[in-house]
């Protein structure tokens, strides 16, 4: 996605009913140890396509998370299951919206030696993962609003920041408006597990986030990614073979009819530690 403007206000915003319904158990497909996958029917119905909501848990300790950019020496934008095929990868998804150039991270983005980019923009959201000790987790999602970004910019080798989705306290920190879209996010639950998670059905990035949070999920918080056709996540391991990418975006791409992986310069993607 190239940089659009987003009007969010970041407030605390009251739950949507979701209907009389309660949700069912979420059923999870055990595809190796500590990587889970499901795929339910949202209790809010989107007017295009299954509206299925499509998840990989993971558990941190045992896999290792790699950021993977374009803007890199000799490389250049990919599909996700290009990226998966040249760094052996299980598992791909969007690591943020991208710049103009097709290269540069709408926030900040750090791995190791590499800066994407290496200016903090407005939003309160970064994801944290190749920790450098044992005094944090294996992988966050820090929150700019309640944790201290001077001790944790340090503390991680790979940083990737975008738009806070849910707070740490749980809360829904986007506003509701009339714009609906194909998305991809990443989560955090609250036993430390992340969150791969996928929707070709557009919603309003506020609904979404109530349909995730009123789910047996335990979700902790979640950060945006990308949405729209550029939305994408790819797992291929253990005969598990799962290709989503997105389609739907209002004032962009207003149809259902995206049947290709988009090139995306920056992924996350996931090896067996």
């Amino acid at each position: 996605m190239k940089k659009r403007f987003f009007f969010i206000l970041f407030i605390a915003s009251a739950s949507i009913t979701l209907g009389s319904k309660p949700y069912n158990d979420i059923s999870w497909k055990k595809i190796d140890n500590g990587l889970y996958f499901t795929e339910y029917d949202a209790p809010l119905k989107s007017s295009i396509n299954d509206s299925k909501i499509t998840i990989l848990k993971i558990d941190p300790s045992f896999y290792n998370f790699n950021l993977f950019s374009a803007k890199e020496p000799k490389e250049h934008i990919k599909t996700v299951p290009q990226w998966a095929k040249q760094e052996k990868l299980i598992a791909v998804i969007n690591a943020g919206m991208y710049r103009s150039d097709y290269k540069t991270n709408v926030g900040y983005m750090k791995d190791y030696d590499f800066i994407n980019n290496d200016r903090l923009n407005n939003d309160n959201a970064i994801t944290a993962f190749n920790r450098k000790d044992d005094t944090v987790p294996e992988f966050q999602i820090i929150d700019m609003k309640c944790q201290n970004w001077e001790i944790l910019k340090d503390k991680y080798h790979s940083y990737t920041q975008s738009i806070r989705m849910v707070d740490c306290s749980q809360k829904n920190r986007w506003s509701q408006q009339p714009k609906k879209w194909s998305m991809v996010v990443i989560g955090k639950d609250k036993k430390g597990n992340t969150l791969f998670i996928f929707s070709r059905s557009p919603y309003t990035v506020h609904d979404f986030i109530d349909i995730l949070l009123e789910a047996p999920l335990d979700i902790y918080n979640l950060m945006y990614l990308e949405g729209g056709p550029e939305a994408s996540f790819y797992l291929d391991h253990n005969g598990a073979k799962i290709a989503k990418m997105g389609s739907y975006e209002t004032d962009f791409n207003e149809n259902d009819d995206n049947d290709f992986f988009w090139q995306v310069p920056n992924v996350i993607g996931i090896t067996k530690k």
